[in-house]
C-alpha cells in the first residue's frame, strides 16, 4: 500500500494526492502536521528516501532561517528538530515498499507507483 505524508495546504501535496486518485491508485494519507512522526518513522522515511536529513528539511521556512540555520547539527538533532516541528519536513513523501520519493516535482511519483 502507497502511503502519502501530505500538507492539506500545499499545493504540491494536493498536486501528489490528485497524481495518485487520477492513476486509480489506493493509497493511505498521513496529514503529518496533525499525527506526530516519530523518531523512528522519520529514520525510516529517510532510509527510504535515502537522502540524509538535511535534505528533508524546508530550508525556506521562516522557523528554520529563525531558528536552525545557523546551528551545527548532527543529523540525529536534525531528525528531532524535524520530529518536533514536522512544519519544517518537506512534502509531499510519497512511500511504496521500500521505496521513497519527495514529490517536487509531482512527476517524481510516477517513479514508485
Amino acid at each position: 500500500m502507497i502511503t502519502i505524508y501530505h500538507n492539506p495546504r500545499c499545493s504540491k501535496s494536493r498536486e501528489g494526492v490528485c497524481l495518485l486518485e487520477d492513476n486509480g491508485i489506493e493509497f493511505n494519507t498521513v496529514k503529518y502536521l496533525d499525527e506526530k512522526i516519530s523518531l523512528e518513522e522519520l529514520t525510516g522515511i529517510l532510509q527510504k528516501l535515502n537522502c540524509k536529513p538535511i535534505e528533508l528539511v524546508r530550508t525556506k521556512e521562516a522557523l528554520w532561517k529563525e531558528s536552525y540555520k545557523d546551528q551545527n547539527l548532527s543529523d540525529e538533532e536534525l531528525i528531532k528538530v524535524m520530529a518536533d516541528n514536522p512544519v519544517l519536513i518537506e512534502r509531499p513523501i510519497i512511500i511504496n515498499g521500500n521505496k521513497a520519493v519527495i514529490g517536487r516535482p509531482t512527476e517524481r511519483i510516477l517513479e514508485i507507483i
